[in-house]
């Protein structure tokens, strides 16, 4: 028989209609679910309420989706919504701040990428009671260009679940690439890379959704075909649960071409095995790939959008055996220091409380 809880309070969670959706398993639909998850095990009474959308580019109707489920929450009653669908409707989140004790939950400003949306995501965000984000990098963006003040923005960084550890190959070929596969997540620029590395031996699995962008992956499958390097390139679509598990524990090292990344669960999630990473240094990755006790990287770093940079990085990785053992030896040690997912819900349950 399992403790039973003490009911801290109830909580409306709305969140994409695709956060169940297995031809999207996003790091934002993953840590939406497990911190939900966690808040119950904290004692809230989490009522998930996804809306039907094209977040973050909704129609008419999908706002007044929206609407209506925020018109169910009594007056005064706890509501955190997620920023890909707060941020797309800042005028009607606006008005219910006053009735609602609303936290927005910001994975990605969608001012970063999209500027001309900045004056509407300022406006919401200095009006609801709390906003929650996920990587110290994003709450100093925020503090920057929407001057919202540092208190009053919660960071609460993704948990991981460790897995058992990678053990790793011999020639270390084993190349992971982990992300829909889009421009923001950088795939052509792998495969350039990839392309500059003649004598190494290689394979490289790139696990996301293949739906979200197909022009750019038959973009993609054009650019291997050119370059040589499609014989050594799989793109299985997404993975998840035991399939995912087994990517992580066959790969060497987990490699991120990302243009922008504001933290990047991918990173944890490899750390998690005992994986090393090479990854470009943009937004919050380098805070998810963090040191081992000894300030050592677990990975290497190197400048986003530079292909030459993240060639040599590989090439590197590939001909060096002592650095593989190093940087395995600093991701093994990493993987203790890594976040629980308890620990994300205990930081958002902070921006809960009046």
């Amino acid at each position: 028989m399992t403790d039973a809880v003490t009911v801290t309070g109830t909580v409306r969670f709305v969140v994409p209609d695709s956060i169940d959706d297995p031809g999207q398993p996003s790091g934002g639909n993953v840590y939406d679910r497990r911190v939900c998850a966690e808040l119950e095990g904290l004692g809230w009474s989490v009522r998930v309420r996804p809306v039907a959308g094209r977040w973050p580019g909704p129609t008419a109707a999908d706002l007044a989706g929206l609407e209506r489920v925020l018109d169910e929450a009594p007056a005064g009653g706890c509501v955190v919504i997620d920023g890909l669908v707060a941020s797309a409707a800042p005028d009607l989140v606006i008005r219910y701040a006053g009735r609602l004790h609303v936290a927005v939950l910001v994975h990605l400003p969608l001012g970063v990428l999209s500027p001309g949306r900045r004056t509407g995501e300022a406006a919401m965000l200095a009006q609801v009671a709390s906003v929650v984000t996920t990587s110290t990098w994003t709450r100093t963006w925020l503090v920057a260009e929407y001057g919202l003040a540092t208190d009053a923005v919660t960071i609460a960084i993704p948990g991981t679940d460790l897995g058992p550890l990678a053990p790793g190959t011999e020639t270390g070929g084993a190349l992971l690439c982990v992300g829909a596969v889009t421009p923001v997540k950088g795939q052509d620029l792998l495969v350039e890379a990839l392309s500059a590395l003649d004598t190494q031996s290689w394979r490289c699995t790139c696990i996301g959704s293949l739906g979200s962008d197909p022009a750019f992956v038959q973009d993609l499958r054009d650019l291997a075909e050119r370059t040589g390097t499609a014989d050594r390139l799989a793109l299985p679509g997404p993975l998840r649960g035991a399939d995912l598990e087994a990517a992580y524990r066959e790969a060497d090292v987990l490699v991120l071409a990302s243009r922008a990344e504001t933290y990047g669960m991918v990173v944890t999630e490899a750390l998690a095995h005992g994986v090393p990473v090479i990854a470009t240094r943009t937004s919050g990755v380098a805070e998810a790939l963090g040191t081992a006790a000894d300030g050592t990287l677990p990975g290497v770093l190197v400048p986003a959008g530079d292909v030459g940079a993240l060639a040599a990085a590989l090439r590197s990785w590939l001909d060096d055996a002592g650095l593989r053992d190093r940087l395995r030896a600093a991701a093994r040690d990493r993987r203790r220091t890594l976040p629980t997912w308890r620990d994300a819900a205990s930081r958002v349950q902070d921006a809960l409380r009046p």
